[in-house]
């Protein structure tokens, strides 16, 4: 540290040092030397004046110091052109033992590309001091050794080289020994114990020396060991080796288990005395223990490791041979393997400089790397072919010492390839020939050459009307093959006219995602669809843009119920209507027409009969709204009827509108006919009718009374036979009525009819006569005979009870009558003479005339 510290105050020395590179400047080499252990930032020397270069352009032309070192030990500062220490060097780290230790450098210039090869001679400091492997040493000898004996000992090792490694070995004052060194080139070699006084055991049966081994440093720096001799009997001869060196050669690729040497000593004395063992000797390093193996019985080394000429070109094996015999004592034979070089190492790739990344638009032959090609084979470095492999726009330029640049050729487009893995291949010239291979990763940069494109040609978005302001239409969507900012889009709305406002008073968007907003509540009876134009934008310079079409399409909602157009109410809220009593089932009363301001199924109407006074007498086309009459009117019947009509539109949920129509009935000024017109067409009951309507009232109002009294107790059991026939034909005369009026009716199931208007004619009417007298009794009848629930007949057993009414008391009688009545009802459905109901089943199967049933009810009473 001493040395360290005089010497970076005295740069004379590093100046004198400088001006050996003075002779090879001229071929663009400079060699500088420095000691080792520099402090961080220390000056080398001025490399911009070395070289001639200007310091003003070193950082525009990029120049940079590579070292072939996998660690930058030196650096240049740019503002400066010195070269300084970037990283404190330990020679002894950097080159071993060797006696040369020189750091290869690259100092590398751009624009135009020019490099310069430096040597950096690194000098040892004396900054170790020599070290014994072994502190403590014991020797066994022999009380009869003879004088001048030589006993070897062990070595002290010194990272150091030159004058600062072991120079020399000092041993600690006796009487018995003397040291010796053999010396090698100025340097100490193996210390070695000279006997020069015989050694008693029984007066000094220990020795305890001192070996001091010292460095020729300034200052000097010692290691010691301690050598412990145990002086011992008999045994007084020691082997001696055939050879004191063996030489050996072998190839770097020489397989496992060859056999390398084998090294032979002779003791001249017998037995255990005279049988000889091997084993390296202590101070054997442990890279020949990993490579070698010492059989101790005959001396045989076998290459067992691997042996690198790139490595190490020699290895120096001491082998000891010592007897078996009691105080044996030692010998070494040295033996010296030197390796041969093959071609086992492929070419090396070394970047000295790259880019990772290179713009689209790069002009051809633009630099991307500078690559420096090396062979541990040194016979093979000047011999190294590079290609790439691939048919990419790169190509390889090759210059001087060995170095490539690789460069683009033509252009490269990032929307097409965005980067580049380049696989570049060096190849040597040996035998076989060997290769390696690098790959490259070129980032293309983007540049703003393509405009942003929507995902479609135009969009189409639905919206239902009535929305919330602030609901989402929809979103259109657009991307860029562009990269990074130039690939950040960003939405907005063309301003344009919609109804004379602007289109941005109705929709935004946000500009990030593309979503659309409405900012009005649409009404579709207002507006149906309307046009958005939508921009997008990338971040690029210059900006580039593209536009679409969004059509909005407003969606119906049903929030318009049915108006009513008619009938509409001239006063009050109902409509007014009048009918004649004597109106035809199927009779048009009124025809109801509404409409709806929606759309679609929200507008399509129906209509239904929602209230009625009473529901047999009406019904309402469901698709048309016209209202028809289901059967005749009665004199029961009201004359003035209500009827609401429910107009319903088929919107979910629906939405309907009521009309409440008055219908009254008029009577027809038509002359009342005879009884007998009703009946029939003969001329004596038409001129009798009166005469024979008295008679029958007067016999008949006893019998009535009794009939009443009489039906009372009989009713449950009695009209259901009687509505069976009276239902039948009340029910299919209807019905065809109605069907030919219109095939949109909606026929009630509960209505009854009590003629068929084919079979009676029109001006047939009922006089109070025959109300009071034939519809009491047939009415009464009929009414048992209908279920007014269900409109349904129910049985016949009806008929029975109307017969038993007669004034005939005679039991059998009437039973006989009974069975002739319903034998002759049967016989006449079943040929449809008269057109009674046929009883099958408790069921009519014909339809009945109700003239018939008039005279049939007659002649009963």
């Amino acid at each position: 540290m001493v040395f360290l510290l005089n010497y970076r105050e005295s740069q004379w020395l590093v100046h004198y040092l400088i001006l050996i590179y003075l002779s090879d400047s001229g071929h663009g080499n400079i060699r500088y030397s420095i000691p080792e252990e520099l402090e961080v930032g220390a000056f080398v020397g001025d490399i911009a004046e070395d070289l001639g270069l200007d310091v003003r352009q070193l950082s525009e032309r990029m120049f940079r110091v590579a070292s072939e070192n996998k660690r930058q030990y030196l650096t240049v500062n740019l503002k400066t052109g010195a070269l300084l220490i970037n990283e404190k060097i330990d020679r002894e780290q950097l080159c071993e033992q060797g006696l040369s230790c020189v750091l290869m450098l690259e100092a590398v210039i751009e624009n135009p590309l020019k490099i310069y090869r430096i040597e950096v001679d690194i000098l040892d400091v004396n900054d170790n001091a020599p070290v014994f492997q072994r502190k403590e040493v014991n020797l066994e000898i022999s009380e009869l050794t003879p004088l001048g004996t030589i006993l070897p000992l062990q070595s002290a090792v010194d990272p150091d080289t030159g004058t600062n490694s072991v120079r020399s070995y000092q041993l600690s004052p006796n009487q018995h020994f003397t040291l010796k060194s053999q010396a090698d080139g100025g340097q100490a070699g193996i210390p070695e114990l000279e006997l020069q006084r015989n050694l008693d055991r029984e007066q000094e049966p220990n020795l305890e020396l001192t070996l001091t081994a010292f460095d020729g440093g300034n200052p000097k720096k010692f290691g010691t060991a301690q050598i412990k001799i145990t002086v011992s009997d008999v045994n007084d001869n020691a082997p001696v080796c055939e050879q004191s060196i063996y030489h050996i050669t072998i190839a770097e690729n020489t397989p496992k288990g060859t056999l390398i040497v084998k090294v032979t000593a002779v003791d001249r004395d017998e037995g255990l005395n005279g049988d000889v063992i091997y084993s390296f000797s202590d101070h054997t390093p442990d890279n020949i223990r990993e490579a070698f193996t010492l059989d101790k019985a005959t001396g045989e080394i076998t290459l067992t490791g691997i042996v690198d000429f790139e490595e190490s070109d020699r290895y120096h094996i001491s082998v000891q041979a010592k007897d078996r015999g009691p105080y044996s004592v030692a010998v070494y034979c040295n033996v010296l393997v030197t390796v041969t070089d093959i071609n086992d190492n492929p070419p090396e790739i070394i970047m000295t400089t790259t880019s990772s990344t290179i713009p689209e638009n790069a002009s051809p032959d633009t630099a991307v790397a500078v690559l420096r090609i090396t062979d541990r084979d040194s016979q093979n470095t000047a011999e190294v072919s590079c290609i790439i492999r691939r048919d990419i726009p790169f190509k390889l330029i090759s210059s001087a010492n060995n170095y490539y640049t690789l460069v683009t050729q033509g252009l490269v487009d990032r929307e097409m390839v965005s980067e580049y893995n380049i696989t570049i291949i060096c190849k040597d010239a040996g035998s076989p020939p060997l290769s390696t291979s690098k790959a490259i990763n070129v980032q293309v940069s983007d540049v703003n050459d393509n405009a942003p494109r929507f995902t479609q040609p135009s969009f189409t978005m639905h919206i239902t009307e009535n929305n919330a302001i602030g609901a989402s239409i929809g979103s259109v969507s657009a991307f860029d093959p562009d990269s990074n900012q130039n690939a950040e889009l960003s939405y907005s709305i063309l301003e344009s006219l919609m109804d004379n406002w602007p289109v941005s008073t109705f929709i935004s968007i946000n500009a990030v995602n593309g979503v659309i907003f409405a900012r009005q509540s649409f009404d579709f009876e207002k507006i149906t669809r309307f046009e958005v134009h939508v921009k997008v934008t990338d971040a690029g310079s210059p900006p580039l843009s593209s536009n679409v079409t969004v059509n909005v399409i407003v969606m119906d909602q049903n929030d318009n119920a049915p108006v009513i157009a008619s009938p509409l109410p001239v006063e009050g809220t109902a409509v007014e209507e009048t009918i004649p009593r004597s109106a035809d089932p199927g009779y048009l009363v009124a025809k109801v027409t509404a409409t709806d301001a929606d759309s679609g199924a929200n507008a399509k109407l129906s209509y239904q009969l929602h209230l009625s006074s009473d529901k047999s007498l009406f019904t309402v086309a469901q698709e048309t709204g016209e209202i028809w009459t289901i059967r005749h009117f009665t004199h029961k019947d009201s004359l003035r009827t209500k009827i609401v009509i429910l107009v319903r539109d088929n919107g979910k949920p629906s939405l309907s509108s009521t009309l409440t129509i008055n219908v009254s009935l008029r009577d027809d000024s038509i002359e009342i006919v005879s009884n007998t017109g009703g009946l029939g067409t003969t001329e004596p009951w038409k001129s009798d009718l009166k005469f024979y309507l008295m008679i029958l009232f007067g016999t008949t109002s006893f019998v009535l009374l009794l009939a009443i009294v009489f039906l009372g107790m009989k009713v449950c059991r009695g009209r259901n036979e009687v509505i069976k026939v009276f239902c039948c034909f009340s029910r299919r005369n209807s019905l065809h009525g109605i069907q030919r009026a219109s095939v949109n009716l909606q026929i009630s199931p509960k209505y009854t009819q009590s003629y068929d208007n084919e079979n009676l004619p029109q001006q047939f009417r009922y006089d109070p006569i025959m109300n009071d007298l034939l519809f009491l009794k047939l009415h009464d009848s009929a009414a048992s005979m209908i279920d007014v629930k269900t409109g349904a007949c129910v049985a016949a057993e009806h008929e029975k009870e109307l017969i038993s009414r007669s004034k005939d008391t005679d039991y059998k009688a009437y039973n006989n009558r009974q069975r002739d009545l319903e034998q002759s009802s049967i016989e006449r459905c079943s040929s449809g003479q008269y057109g009674i109901g046929l009883y099958t089943s408790d069921k009519c199967e014909v339809e009945p005339d109700p003239r018939r049933l008039v005279e049939i009810h007659s002649r009963a009473l």
